[in-house]
């Protein structure tokens, strides 16, 4: 891999200590949860909901719940709030910095590549001209499926989850959005991810998506242009 500047350095600060305020934003929900889930209070799936949750315990809903485990949730709920509050910071500290990179706004004209997953690719790879090709990046990341070749019969496996895990998560929450939003508007996406998914399950589409995206990332970043279909 080729030196760091100190801009990437950076800016990949911003993103290591907004994935350790989620990472325990996540922690914190589950125990929440299951706290909760020990008196019989559920909370809808979903981030939103659980952050609606705390906010209504923060600004005074009722719980039915014991005097000490009520003082418990309230104070984790409070947690919850100043943790949230900090990963919209870091956010929106990203999305500031991502309009300042000209290959960060290159790498928004992509379908399914927001600013966090755009900014944190140009931090960690640059130009990307140290690798040979959008396949070579893509097995870098660990999207590319292990080959489980015998008796002359090729099988491609599950992905092999080795390189770097943090861009490799952002490409495919990136990409089950993307899945998502083709399954409600299948008029406005692509007929490769239509066709894919006609054929295989959503998580498997997902996951051949992405690895799809990071050699376009790679020829959007070697070529520095936009996005287009032929760049696919």
């Amino acid at each position: 891999m080729e030196i760091k500047s100190t801009d990437q350095q950076a800016l990949l600060s911003l993103h290591r200590a907004r994935d350790l305020i989620v990472r325990q934003r996540t922690q914190l929900i589950n125990a929440l949860r299951s706290l909760l889930a020990e008196f019989g209070v559920y909370i809808a799936r979903g981030l939103a909901r659980v952050i609606t949750f705390a906010r209504g315990v923060t600004e005074g809903a009722e719980l039915e719940l014991p005097s000490v485990a009520k003082d418990v949730i309230e104070n984790l709920c409070q947690q919850l709030g100043a943790l949230h509050g900090q990963v919209r910071w870091y956010e929106v500290r990203l999305r500031v910095e991502a309009r300042r990179d000209a290959r960060v706004r290159l790498l928004q004209t992509i379908p399914g590549v927001g600013a966090v997953t755009a900014s944190a690719i140009a931090a960690s790879v640059g130009d990307g001209h140290q690798f040979r090709n959008g396949r070579e990046f893509a097995a870098w990341l660990g999207l590319t499926p292990v080959n489980k070749s015998s008796g002359g019969k090729e099988r491609l496996g599950r992905i092999t989850k080795m390189g770097d895990q943090y861009l490799r998560q952002l490409l495919v929450v990136g990409m089950t959005s993307l899945v998502r939003q083709t399954r409600s508007h299948p008029e406005r996406a692509s007929k490769w991810l239509t066709a894919l998914l006609e054929r295989k399950p959503a998580r498997v589409a997902t996951v051949a998506m992405a690895n799809k995206t990071a050699r376009i990332v790679w020829a959007v970043l070697t070529r520095n242009e936009p996005y287009s279909p032929r760049t696919a």
